[in-house]
């Protein structure tokens, strides 16, 4: 062999795979389970779920926006601004809530039927 060359190397590889193990998810649309009592409860909880949480972050986000209305800017231009932005927070939560409540009542009556 010649000092200069490099040596080379046969690798040989190999590969198995499991397909019978391995399955992939697929999502797909079915009318006939949300029309059955699982499939609507199921659709009423997950309205419930976002009126719910809609509700308790438009209040956080209500309440620091009334918060941030200090003294410092009543003679600022801007202080109507802030009071309004501040009740149509509060209109909204009101909102959220209301849907909140009438959400868990529908919820609650699919239940028990």
């Amino acid at each position: 062999m010649e000092e200069g060359r490099a040596r080379s190397q046969t690798v040989t590889t190999t590969s198995s795979s499991n397909c019978d193990t391995f399955t992939t998810a697929s999502l797909s649309y079915d009318r006939s389970f949300i029309t059955t009592a699982p499939g609507l409860l199921l659709l009423a909880e997950t309205s419930l779920c976002f009126y719910g949480s809609a509700f308790v972050l438009y209040l956080i986000a209500a309440v620091i926006d009334a918060t941030s209305i200090t003294k410092e800017i009543l003679d600022d231009h801007n202080y109507n601004s802030w009071t309004a932005s501040a009740f149509f927070a509060f209109l909204v939560t009101a909102c959220y809530a209301a849907s909140t409540y009438f959400s868990f009542r529908s919820w609650r009556i699919r239940i028990r039927s």
